[in-house]
């Protein structure tokens, strides 16, 4: 078994990974970095700016070129998405067509926000493409023999998560990017701990893990405190004059939902802006995954959106904003808002709901920072951090890791300053770093016997 860390083993994005045994190849994720290029639907007459070319020349991409170095193109017969974040999947309508043999495979919610990536970007694609459900599985007939692949239900910050196990001659690869184990989530099912706790007793060879927060001495909390945390934060808004705007993650579908049912106790119609929100919403709809789809109404494009925001700024204390910009994303709806680029302007009073972290890279934290101080100029109430991360703590990951009882670990979606408290963990569960625990960087290829 051979595992190539193609990317995401050196930042928090572009996620990818390739597993190699005998003469078939097993792709799992191909994300996007999102510091080089965010929210780009959000961009105003945005018509497929970018390509390949361009999205490899400012470093969006996962350097894939080391599997045509390896000669391990040609042998690719699978892409798997685990789920459908952008740093998991937003790569993949730009690389797919490098393995024309290879078929796309992702749970049905995955899947529908792929094909509203490509419609949006107006890019055909000819791969295959297979929809598993979760808690099933699926034979590839490779060339040298069956590969069983398992998807196994997880909890993280979007809708269908997979735990992906990939049963072979050589035994089990096991990649968990990304998840935390939430026992009371708002839509869906706790984690299949009984799958699980299955495959620790059989054995698992190799285990790829999210490491984001592995230095946060925790267990992530249940998004059910983030559902009451947003309740408290909504409810707190008393002056019903003053505009209120609610913004986080399109994907956190769950998010969406505790927002929704609290914004409507308030009386507030609430109102979905623009085209990052409408993919992750219409893809849920599409497979039933919305069950609060009547409850609010969505603007996609710029001249619809500016209408509605016309018409909120003259009975704002009648609406409850939702859009994207809790990054401070250029081109983002808050953004643009901020910076008085929409017919909607902030007054003093008025309040903003940030239920979202900011993701942990520079461009991200000075993007916010830089906003934030122009909100407090205008007067504006600004809530942060009304939000649990949808991504494990270190106790999640020690109970994940004692439970596969996996014979190596290697940390990945992150930087080294996030992967190297797993590996401090490790060492406390006994593993020997260099030995059965493994620092990888982008492009290298681990070898197991």
């Amino acid at each position: 078994m051979e595992v190539c860390t193609i990317g995401g083993f050196e930042q928090v994005g572009k996620n990818m990974t390739a597993v190699k045994v005998k003469d078939d190849v097993i792709i799992f994720d191909a994300g996007i970095y999102l510091p080089a290029i965010i929210e780009i639907q959000e961009e105003e007459n945005h018509q497929q700016l970018y390509n390949e070319k361009d999205l490899r020349r400012i470093g969006a991409l996962p350097d894939d070129t080391i599997l045509d170095k390896n000669g391990w193109t040609d042998k690719v017969r699978a892409i798997i998405i685990g789920h459908a974040h952008l740093d998991h999947l937003g790569a993949l309508p730009y690389l797919a067509h490098r393995y024309p043999k290879a078929e796309i495979i992702a749970t049905p919610f995955t899947m529908a926000v792929f094909h509203e990536i490509l419609e949006g970007e107006k890019i055909e694609i000819k791969n295959k493409r297979r929809i598993v459900k979760e808690d099933s599985t699926y034979i590839i007939n490779g060339k040298s023999g069956q590969i069983k692949l398992e998807f196994i239900h997880t909890t993280h910050s979007t809708l269908q998560c997979v735990f992906i196990a990939m049963h072979t001659s050589e035994g089990v690869f096991f990649y968990a990017l990304d998840f935390k184990f939430d026992n009371y989530p708002v839509i869906g099912d706790p984690p299949r701990y009984n799958k699980l706790r299955e495959l620790g007793r059989k054995g698992v060879k190799v285990l790829v893990l999210d490491s984001l927060y592995s230095g946060t001495e925790r267990k992530t909390p249940s998004e059910r405190i983030a559902r009451n945390m947003v309740e408290d934060a909504i409810f707190s808004v008393r002056d019903r004059n003053s505009a209120m705007i609610a913004t986080t993650f399109s994907s956190h579908i769950s998010r969406l939902k505790s927002i929704v049912d609290f914004g409507k106790k308030t009386g507030r119609k609430i109102v979905f802006v623009g085209r990052s929100l409408y993919k992750y919403t219409n893809a849920a709809i599409k497979v039933g995954q919305c069950p609060f789809r009547k409850d609010f109404m969505m603007v996609k494009y710029r001249k619809q959106v500016d209408a509605m925001l016309k018409k909120i700024d003259k009975d704002r204390g009648k609406y409850l904003i939702v859009c994207t910009g809790h990054q401070a994303e250029p081109g983002s709806i808050l953004d643009r808002i901020v910076k008085d680029e929409t017919p909607f302007k902030l007054r003093e009073g008025d309040n903003i709901i940030f239920s979202s972290s900011v993701i942990p890279d520079p461009v991200n934290i000075n993007a916010r920072e830089m906003m934030d101080k122009k909100l407090r100029k205008k007067g504006v109430r600004i809530q942060t951090d009304v939000h649990v991360s949808g991504h494990g703590g270190r106790e999640d990951m020690r109970d994940l890791i004692k439970i596969l009882k996996p014979q190596h670990l290697i940390p990945a979606h992150g930087k080294l300053q996030q992967e190297t408290p797993l590996i401090e963990l490790a060492s406390e569960l006994g593993y020997k770093f260099g030995e059965t625990s493994h620092l990888s960087p982008n492009g290298k290829i681990l070898e197991f016997d």
